[in-house]
């Protein structure tokens, strides 16, 4: 079992912005203290939700401040950018930190990022595989071009080269059958959120694993809290996440302009709950434990931040790192 954190560099209330940052790179250089395998760092424009608009440039950061540890984006958002100007990035810091930096990407949402500073709901709605063919083709290619729908560029030679041959690792977010077929289809693998549930999670690595031809070992994100009791836990996450959830879900706007029924912070907090650990380290490890036997998933990682209490996050950072070591079943 490989262990991460998510972190999404939330802007609780009563935070200013650049303390939701370092709050960010201090549990990275934590989990790289204790032995994690790996960070992930999430991406979001304009909102409270997380205040990382760059997960490359933030990733960038982490590599430079962190001695051995894994970091990755989950994810960057494809349609907000140009997935050669993507690769160029991840090229840079493949060179400057080989092995070390992993490519996750996604769609993201149906945000007004799309049509501020990104290409279009055109390309969010249906440029997912060229997105995915042009990034690729910037490592695995001397010159990279594309004439599609809805991308278009001129035969262009991209430098840095890659360290990594053909690029560093790529991994694909994806909730839909659709996408892990397009992931499977170029051998990427994927990135599978904390809102579905096992048995959706399983049966997405089963569709990816028959399609591929192989086992995949794919990454699954979820939460975590830890506290002396199950009780004493769940209340933490249940009073506290909806502070942060409610102005943050309530931030996104549409690209289109349509209205959007707002998730209740109150039942999503709840649903997080049911899904993930959120108990003791017992109740930790046995809950990785069946998560990984329903899904195959051997790759997890954890949003710990899940109340606004750092020392409640570290003490969560530390039971996470003290699993191999105390609890076999892991």
């Amino acid at each position: 079992m490989r262990l991460g954190l998510f972190l999404i560099s939330p802007q609780w209330p009563g935070r200013t912005h650049g303390e939701a940052l370092a709050e960010t790179v201090r549990l990275a250089a934590l989990a790289d203290r204790l032995g994690l395998d790996d960070v992930w760092l999430a991406e979001h424009h304009f909102v409270s939700y997380g205040v990382c608009p760059s997960a490359t440039t933030l990733a960038g950061h982490l590599l430079g401040a962190t001695a051995r540890i894994g970091v990755g984006t989950a994810v960057s958002v494809l349609p907000v950018g140009h997935p050669v100007a993507l690769a160029e990035q991840a090229a840079m810091l493949d060179q400057l930190a080989p092995g070390r930096f992993t490519l996750g990407v996604g769609r993201g949402g149906p945000w007004r990022e799309l049509v501020v500073q990104g290409g279009g709901v055109a390309r969010y709605e249906g440029g997912l595989a060229e997105e995915l063919d042009a990034l690729l083709g910037t490592w695995r290619r001397e010159t990279v071009s594309a004439s599609g729908p809805t991308l278009t560029f001129p035969e262009v030679g991209v430098v840095p080269r890659p360290a990594t041959p053909g690029g560093p690792p790529v991994r694909v977010a994806a909730t839909s059958g659709a996408t892990v077929d397009l992931a499977a289809d170029r051998d990427l693998l994927l990135l599978l959120g904390m809102h579905a549930d096992d048995a959706e999670r399983g049966a997405m690595v089963r569709r990816w694993d028959d399609r591929a031809g192989r086992a995949g070992a794919h990454v699954g994100v979820g939460i975590a809290h830890v506290a002396d009791t199950r009780a004493q836990a769940q209340r933490a996450v249940r009073e506290a996440l909806p502070t942060w959830l409610g102005p943050g879900l309530a931030g996104h706007v549409r690209a289109d302009g349509a209205s959007r029924t707002l998730r209740d912070p109150v039942a999503y907090t709840d649903l997080l709950c049911d899904r993930h650990p959120v108990g003791t380290v017992d109740d930790l490890a046995e809950h990785l434990a069946r998560t990984a036997a329903a899904t195959g998933l051997r790759h997890l990682a954890l949003m710990v931040q899940t109340t606004a209490d750092p020392a409640r996050t570290t003490e969560t950072v530390e039971a996470l790192a003290s699993l191999r070591e105390h609890l076999p079943a892991l």
